[in-house]
């Protein structure tokens, strides 16, 4: 065989092992995630406990890119929506961090969205996420996606449910 066909062989043995590395992995991941909603629902129910609907449905918005966001909230009328696809995904537990995050800053503003006294710097690796946004809105997603990212992102949430909604 020549040199060069045994190289390209390799090439794409190497290639196909990742591709299936990565495509067991995410089957992994899914199914370990699929199994336990337990700290979903109870985040759900610390947000129903201070008003607010959760609707497991795809939001009734479209964003800015044409798309439906994984998760919205109507501040107006206290109603989270969570699209489900992200059980799917297995991101579920964090786009409702992410809209308990918006719960709490109505909260805060009494029924208007507005900052919570957090004190987290979103990390770098956030910024693309809420740079589209502009002005006061950026702050806004900006302290979402920080709460989000967090390994106790669920501690926090309920926290600031707690300190601004109680």
């Amino acid at each position: 065989m020549n040199r060069n066909v045994k190289c390209r062989l390799l090439s794409k043995l190497r290639w196909t092992s990742v591709i299936i590395f990565l495509i067991s992995s995410l089957v992994f991941a899914n199914l370990a995630y699929s199994g336990d909603n337990s700290e979903f629902e109870r985040l759900q129910q610390i947000l129903t406990n201070y008003g607010f609907i959760v609707k497991q449905e795809i939001p009734p918005n479209i964003n800015n890119l044409g798309l439906r966001p994984y998760g919205l909230m109507n501040s107006k009328t206290k109603t989270i929506w969570i699209n489900p696809v992200v059980f799917e995904l297995g991101n579920a537990q964090a786009v409702l961090v992410h809209e308990a995050v918006h719960a709490a800053q109505t909260c805060a503003g009494g029924g208007q969205v507005s900052l919570l006294n957090l004190d987290l710097e979103p990390p770098q690796f956030t910024r693309p996420y809420f740079m589209r946004y502009h002005s006061y809105r950026r702050e806004i997603e900006a302290q979402a996606y920080t709460v989000q990212v967090q390994p106790d992102s669920l501690a926090i949430a309920i926290e600031l449910l707690e300190q601004n909604c109680s």
